[in-house]
């Protein structure tokens, strides 16, 4: 892919892709804030509030108007934008729900955007329409409580495309860290996704997906391995997380780490809950 940050790639006649300058070991070579349509507009993911991004995002929209902001979810690398974006444009920002913070939720970190206010939330099935084009939110919990993808009828001549923001990536599978983070919600979503039929993914990090299908099946075997793994490793001694970790990601980047003990806990999680693992403490145990 073209990783040029800020220059505007025509991925086809309806979508237009701007690289924000964010890249990271969590981000890639960034995020990608998507604009959907020709006469009037849809931005979808705007980004981090970066003001040399803002630039970029307002030169591609040409003064034509902003129909709606739209955000897939309250991380810091997709929502932030959609504020000064939304002063410049006069645009509403939709979808995603706000992030509510209560009980076990406030101890999130810094990924969150805690000053995320959308003016309308989007519910699954719920769209929003321009000239020519039609957004559909897609209810794809498990990354984050409140992740949506949208699909756009009209792309591709027809066959359709989703902008899966960080449920479904070019690059990476996606970080599931609890509390707000959901395994078995994650895998649901995968299984949804599963069913439909649009031919390319744009999704918030990497490249397009050209074949989703096959990639989705991919991702859930991937974490079926994942559960089986931390099954096979536990019945052979029990362990903490972070030990854990490091035994299922031998070989794994420091810096990721973290993360990928954020996705080991979600799977235990999900298999205390069905009464697979237990807990002694700060131990682990089938």
């Amino acid at each position: 892919m073209d990783d040029a940050t800020g220059l505007p790639i025509a991925l086809e006649p309806l979508v237009t892709r701007v690289l924000a300058p964010n890249p990271s070991p969590y981000t890639f070579t960034g995020t990608q804030t998507h604009v959907v349509g020709t006469t009037d507009l849809a931005v979808i993911d705007p980004g981090p509030d970066d003001p040399g991004h803002l630039a970029a995002m307002t030169a591609v929209i040409a003064g034509r108007p902003v129909r709606a902001i739209v955000v897939t979810h309250h991380h810091r690398d997709h929502s932030p934008a959609s504020r000064p974006l939304a002063l410049a444009t006069g645009a509403p920002i939709v979808g995603a729900a706000p992030f509510a913070i209560h009980g076990e939720r406030a101890q999130t970190d810094a990924a969150f955007d805690a000053d995320y206010a959308p003016d309308r939330v989007l519910e699954d099935g719920q769209g929003i329409a321009g000239d020519g084009w039609t957004l559909t939110a897609l209810a794809t919990p498990g990354h984050t409580s409140n992740h949506l993808a949208f699909a756009l009828l009209e792309a591709q001549g027809g066959t359709g495309a989703l902008f899966s923001g960080d449920h479904v990536m070019g690059w990476s599978t996606t970080v599931v860290s609890p509390p707000d983070g959901d395994m078995a919600a994650y895998m649901a979503s995968l299984e949804r996704l599963k069913g439909r039929d649009e031919a390319i993914y744009y999704p918030g990090h990497g490249d397009a997906v050209k074949n989703p299908r096959r990639l989705v099946r991919h991702m859930i075997g991937h974490r079926r391995q994942r559960e089986r793994q931390a099954l096979r490793l536990l019945g052979e001694r029990a362990s903490a997380l972070p030990e854990l970790t490091r035994a299922m990601y031998a070989g794994l980047d420091e810096r990721l780490l973290p993360a990928a003990e954020r996705s080991v806990l979600a799977h235990l999680i999900d298999l205390e809950r069905r009464d697979r693992v237990h807990r002694d403490g700060e131990r682990w145990a089938t």
